[in-house]
Parts: structure tokens; C-alpha cells; sequence
């Protein structure tokens, strides 16, 4: 089933999403709900970014062929990592599909794309057994982790390097019934696919990092992980757009212009 968060005559509401017919609920797909009556066509509302997170987490370095070609780009060996590690990211640099991603004026030309699975989760979990962990995901969608790499290597907590205005694209929307193994993960730069990889190809799956953040954490309903990504990003310039393509999740796409003051 699709779920989506949406806008229309000045007004914020969840809906199932059947076709390109949208039926709006009271409360959250993952607490109980019941539809309104309203019902609208998708071209006639506005996507918003499908679920704004109590906590906002990201994996670590989760995919192989990203470390390797980081590394390399770097000039330094590969070093892969030996747990599942845990970072954090910023609500206010979520925007919506369709949205701009404004690269600041200052930023160098290091802007890149990172397109991500992205966990959505559905119920209160703690201290969770990696046979546990999925029971309390409710769904899945789609994110692009926008960085500028000059200041995420000068910036010891990557505050701006990764969390400025616009740099964490998310979207359509959130989709329950999805086969992590059958998923290819595409992403496209101004219509041409520049990467593809299996989605479910990572160092350590999600059980894996459910297990573990639940040992020292609570996770809450709406709470979402990003799983990390795959392969390098060219440097993204003013008037490119990029759009994240998961199978069977949608496509994710944003233009990128550069501010100009």
C-alpha cells in the first residue's frame, strides 16, 4: 500500500495513495486512522515530504563500492567498517519531491548525490533481536543524502557539509508492500543513469542495524533510518536534475540551482 503526505487548499493531511486517486485519513498511517470522505486526484494536490521524524538516523558507510571509489578519490586505501555504525541528520534539510535542492552560494563545486533506501518506522522498539528488527518497520521510501564534500571534510560534525537547507530530499512517498532483494536502486542525472546498484547489496542489512540501535535506543513511529548508498556522484552544477529511481518505490527527483546571494 502507498501513503502519502499531502497539501492541498492550505491544509496538511495523510492519504492512501490508489492509482491517481488519493483517499485522505485523520492521524498517521502507522497510528489508528480512519478516512475523512475526502478524495482527490494526485495532480491536484502538492507531495510533501512523506513523514517529518521525530529522529532523524542514517547509516554509516554501507555499501562497498562507495567505500572503494571514495577511497580512491581520495587517494587512500579502502578501510571497511566492522559494525553497523549510527549517524544522525537535521529535519530542516528535508524537502519534498519535485522540490529544489538550493546549493549555497559559498558551496564549491563539490556537490554530490547520494540516493538512498530509506526505513520508515511503525511502532515503539527497543532492545529488538535482529529476528525481531522488522517487526517494526512500517514502510519504505526514497532519499537523496545532497552533500558538499569540501565542507563535510572540514566540518567535524558535517553540520553544514550535510545538513543546509534542502540537502535531504525524501519521497513520494511511503510504500509497505516492497521485496528489498528484488530492488535495483537507478539514479538518473538530467535523464541519463549514471549509477545502478542493488538496493539490498549492503555491509550490514537493516535487521542488523536495528538490532543494534535498539540495545541503546528508542525507536518511535515515524522515525526513519537512511541506509546509505552506492557507488560516487559526479559534481552537480546549477540547472542539473537528479532523480532516485528504487523498483517498486517510485522515483524521487529534484532540480539543483545554485543561490545566487
Amino acid at each position: 500500500m502507498r501513503w502519502i503526505r499531502f497539501s492541498t487548499a492550505g491544509r496538511t493531511a495523510y492519504g492512501s495513495l490508489d492509482g491517481e486517486m488519493v483517499t485522505e485519513i485523520n492521524g498517521a498511517p502507522w497510528d489508528a486512522h480512519a478516512p475523512t470522505g475526502n478524495r482527490y486526484r494526485l495532480a491536484d494536490v502538492t507531495l510533501e515530504v512523506p513523514v517529518i521524524p521525530r529522529t532523524f538516523y542514517c547509516a554509516g558507510i554501507n555499501y562497498a563500492a562507495h567505500i572503494r571509489e571514495m577511497a580512491a578519490k581520495r587517494g587512500v586505501q579502502p578501510v571497511f567498517p566492522d559494525k553497523a555504525d549510527i549517524g544522525y541528520r537535521a529535519n530542516n534539510a528535508l524537502i519534498a519531491h519535485g522540490q529544489n535542492v538550493v546549493i549555497p552560494a559559498d558551496a564549491t563545486e563539490k556537490v554530490n548525490y547520494e540516493g538512498e533506501l530509506v526505513v520508515i518506522i511503525g511502532k515503539q522498539a527497543k532492545h529488538l533481536s535482529k529476528a525481531e528488527a522488522m517487526s517494526c518497520v512500517f514502510g519504505y521510501t526514497i532519499g537523496n543524502d545532497v552533500s558538499e564534500r569540501t565542507w563535510q571534510r572540514g566540518d567535524r560534525t558535517f553540520w553544514r557539509g550535510k545538513n543546509a537547507d534542502t540537502f535531504k530530499p525524501m519521497g513520494p512517498w511511503i510504500d509497505t508492500d516492497a521485496d528489498l532483494d528484488a530492488m535495483t536502486t537507478i539514479v538518473r542525472l538530467n535523464g541519463a543513469e549514471s549509477l545502478r546498484f542493488k538496493t539490498n547489496d549492503m555491509i550490514f542489512d537493516i535487521p542488523t542495524y536495528i538490532e543494534a540501535m535498539t540495545r541503546y535506543l528508542t525507536l518511535y513511529p515515524g522515525d526513519v533510518i537512511w541506509m546509505g548508498t552506492d557507488g560516487t556522484s559526479p559534481d552537480l552544477k546549477h540547472g542539473d536534475v537528479v532523480e532516485v529511481e528504487i523498483t517498486g518505490l517510485g522515483t524521487l527527483r529534484n532540480p539543483f540551482v545554485r543561490a545566487t546571494g
